[in-house]
């Protein structure tokens, strides 16, 4: 795993590790509920992460978005596992290296067996990706 970089907030934690091997592998990426009792994630956008632009990357982002979605899930899913089953995003503003990029989110409405989410990407404040999505409960594996 990559070292904590000084301005994910201490209280931020990681998924238990080898729960998801891809996102260890892009990430790492954190999420903790903040003063305001939103969750919210958190990563530190770093070179790897940047496309020819030197931007954030926008399958990076879509990919911190489906976090985004399970970090924003997390009380509705009660301990349990879920699936992406529908993703959609909108690019808002383009992401600068050297900061932190985070994530914020709220479900809609929550059935039995799916949850419906939308949510942001931001950075210092400003947007720069807004989705929604629906994940499906399933049993653990």
């Amino acid at each position: 795993m990559s070292e904590r970089h000084s301005s994910i907030p201490s209280h931020y934690r990681q998924w238990e590790e080898g729960i998801d091997p891809f996102e260890e592998l892009i990430g790492p990426f954190y999420f903790g509920r903040d003063d305001d009792g939103v969750m919210r994630g958190a990563f530190y956008a770093e070179e790897r992460h940047l496309n020819g632009g030197g931007m954030v990357h926008g399958g990076m982002l879509m990919s911190f978005a489906d976090f985004g979605l399970f970090v924003t899930a997390r009380d509705a899913l009660d301990g349990g596992y879920a699936v992406t089953v529908a993703f959609n995003s909108e690019f808002v503003s383009a992401g600068k290296p050297g900061a932190l990029v985070q994530c914020e989110g709220e479900v809609i409405r929550a059935t039995r067996s799916l949850i419906f989410l939308r949510g942001r990407i931001f950075q210092a404040g400003q947007t720069l990706l807004a989705y929604s999505g629906i994940v499906k409960k399933v049993r653990t594996p």
